[in-house]
């Protein structure tokens, strides 16, 4: 058996640093309990309008998603669970009901910042001839800054990962490709993430009942896919990356990205120009970014429970081990979200080049049962043609289709402005006898658990 301890994450330590002093407020006075202060019967307020259906949309909202009725003197923020739509990775947008991102929010002036990270400690055992089983660690921190303004608003993104001190391999995930380890391709691994994860800044202009936005960076997000896995609230609590994540949203770490876009209450449609390449095998450094791809993007939030999203893209020589081999992709997704602890997600995708193409379907969901305990699945399809990279194996660029289905829980105890959670999942497979030979009759797996999360 073997195992790879990463010692404690340091994106992990550096969450304790943050002083509880962040999430104090200060309760108001009330003078009528003081002696001798008698308060003047309050006159009778004006009767309050009807409340709107459910589903309505807002009176007033601008591009972010926010509803204008607060006090005058009060500014913006871009997270708020009433919304018609909240922020995902990059300029994605997902359910309003979705929820705010956890972590620590404060308010400096007209300046808005969240810092949100957590440090996960996991254990997977792949079964069959190609499993193995590892103990790691996986990290994340990103910090916000946000301002609005009479004309718009502006916002800075950065994200990193101390994910590349583990080894170049990465961690087991039966079925998963994508990326390199010392110039061979990595199959039945997820690789470790870079450094710098998202380096970006987003300004938007007031235009009519929404708002155009400009967003870019040396490492951000291209228009293209649903929220990165990481991001949105049906993978919340699960702890393995989805076996079609290069289907997907691969793209949600690119070194150069320029996105123009229109943000409406309801709809949002962009473009962007960006480095189709993957990260290389460096993943300390910020690689030289590049336009040289393409991609649009349209999303649809009908109501405060719901988002789809249409997109399409053309990528350079996204694989540095097929040069001159362009990638086109679309990808098609639904979120759904309760505002009461449901959230849910269905996509699919095709890529391919030269009429070589490779599908994929993913549905996933995560069920806060009450503020302790949740329960998440997935279930996911992909036809792969590279589980057998080698050249001079028969079953060399031959497809296969391969479903994984999983399901876990987890158990959440809050500790001050953190949250620690402990759980699992288990996972089966199902696949064509012609991979027997190199799977086993029945692989499957676990993993388990303890996450260290920034917010509650």
């Amino acid at each position: 058996m073997k195992h790879s301890v990463l010692i404690a994450s340091a994106t992990g330590l550096s969450l304790t640093l943050v002083s509880p002093v962040l999430a104090q407020s200060h309760a108001g006075h009330d003078m009528s309990s003081m002696p001798g202060m008698e308060m003047p019967p309050a006159p009778t307020p004006p009767p309050a309008p009807a409340p709107a259906p459910e589903d309505e949309e807002p009176a007033d909202q601008t591009g972010y998603g926010h509803r204008i009725d607060r006090p005058q003197d009060m500014p913006l923020a871009i997270d708020r669970i009433e919304d018609q739509f909240q922020p995902g990775s990059g300029t994605s947008r997902l359910p309003g009901r979705e929820g705010m991102m956890h972590g620590v929010h404060l308010m400096s002036g007209d300046w808005m910042f969240m810092v949100h990270g957590q440090a996960s400690l996991q254990y997977t055992d792949h079964k069959g001839p190609r499993g193995d089983d590892m103990t790691y660690v996986t990290s994340m921190a990103m910090a916000t800054a946000e301002r609005q303004t009479d004309w718009g608003g502006i916002r800075f993104s950065a994200m990193t990962s101390l994910e590349p001190a583990m080894d170049a391999r990465g961690y087991p995930n039966l079925f998963a490709t994508g990326e390199t380890a010392g110039g061979v391709p990595l199959v039945d691994r997820q690789h470790p993430h870079d450094l710098f994860m998202e380096l970006s800044a987003r300004v938007d202009v007031n235009l009519g009942r929404g708002r155009l936005f400009l967003y870019g960076g040396p490492v951000g997000e291209p228009a293209l896919g649903p929220s990165a896995f990481m991001h949105r609230g049906s993978a919340s609590n699960n702890p393995e990356p989805p076996i079609t994540h290069h289907w997907f949203d691969s793209t949600h770490i690119t070194y150069g990205v320029v996105t123009l876009g229109y943000s409406a209450p309801k709809w949002q449609i962009e473009a962007s120009a960006f480095r189709g390449r993957e990260p290389d095998e460096a993943r300390w450094n910020i690689e030289t970014p590049k336009l040289d791809s393409w991609a649009v993007r349209a999303t649809f939030n009908p109501s405060p429970s719901w988002s789809l999203q249409a997109s399409y893209g053309e990528l350079k020589e996204p694989e540095p081990l097929h040069p001159g081999e362009d990638e086109q992709r679309v990808t098609t997704s639904v979120h759904y979200a309760n505002g009461k602890g449901l959230s849910a997600m269905g996509a699919f995708s095709r890529k391919g080049h030269d009429g070589d193409n490779h599908n994929a379907w993913l549905g996933e969901a995560n069920w806060d049962i009450d503020p302790r305990n949740s329960l998440f699945g997935r279930a996911e399809n992909v036809d792969n043609g590279e589980l057998f990279p080698d050249p001079l194996d028969p079953l060399h660029d031959q497809h296969f289709s391969v479903t994984k289905f999983q399901a876990g829980y987890a158990r959440h105890v809050p500790l001050g402005l953190f949250d620690l959670s402990l759980g699992g999942s288990a996972n089966l497979y199902a696949k064509p006898d012609a991979l027997d030979a190199a799977y086993g009759d029945n692989p499957w797996g676990y993993t388990v658990f303890v996450r260290l999360k920034l917010g509650n």
